[in-house]
């Protein structure tokens, strides 16, 4: 039977939030600062927890493995998307930059849209609450005209046009 290791409660909140990204990354909450932020992410690393990545870090297989979960695994037909141009895709429109429902605006709004599934891995959202920010932010409150149609292969995409 396999045990898993002891984390501090700071720690053990890291892991859980980064698994909860569909890309593993370490987001530190706003109350976790200064030295306490960096002792954790210290401890982290050395247990091989998270790894450096790009100006970050990232939950490596053991980090999945210490909170009990597995590391998801897209879809073959998964791809990823460009975010090349984003802040030129969000003007005109009152949203703050770097949340999650401007990733939400950004994913709706490239020319191809974005299935259901992108928008949960975008987000880390549950199924009805990308729903209900398309219908209730983003339709009501924002007036953007949210569309959903059907693409070649027959799946449902959401455009914003």
């Amino acid at each position: 039977m396999d045990t898993l290791p002891k984390l501090s409660p700071a720690q053990s909140l890291l892991l859980r939030t980064a698994a909860r990204h569909p890309d593993g990354r370490v987001i530190p909450p706003e109350t976790l600062r200064g030295g306490a932020l960096a002792k954790v992410l210290t401890a982290l690393l050395q247990r091989g927890l998270i790894e450096l990545a790009g100006d970050g870090h990232v939950l490596t297989d053991a980090g999945y493995a210490a909170i009990g979960q597995q590391r998801p695994v897209p879809p073959d037909d998964f791809q990823m998307m460009d975010t090349t141009g984003d802040l030129q895709r969000l003007e005109g429109i009152p949203v703050r930059p770097g949340t999650k429902l401007a990733a939400l605006v950004l994913a709706l709004r490239r020319p191809q849209g974005a299935n259901h599934l992108q928008l949960l891995l975008t987000t880390g959202w549950q199924p009805h609450t990308v729903r209900g920010a398309i219908s209730g932010m983003l339709r009501k409150k924002l007036g953007l005209n949210v569309v959903l149609a059907h693409n070649d292969s027959g799946e449902r995409v959401y455009r914003v046009v």
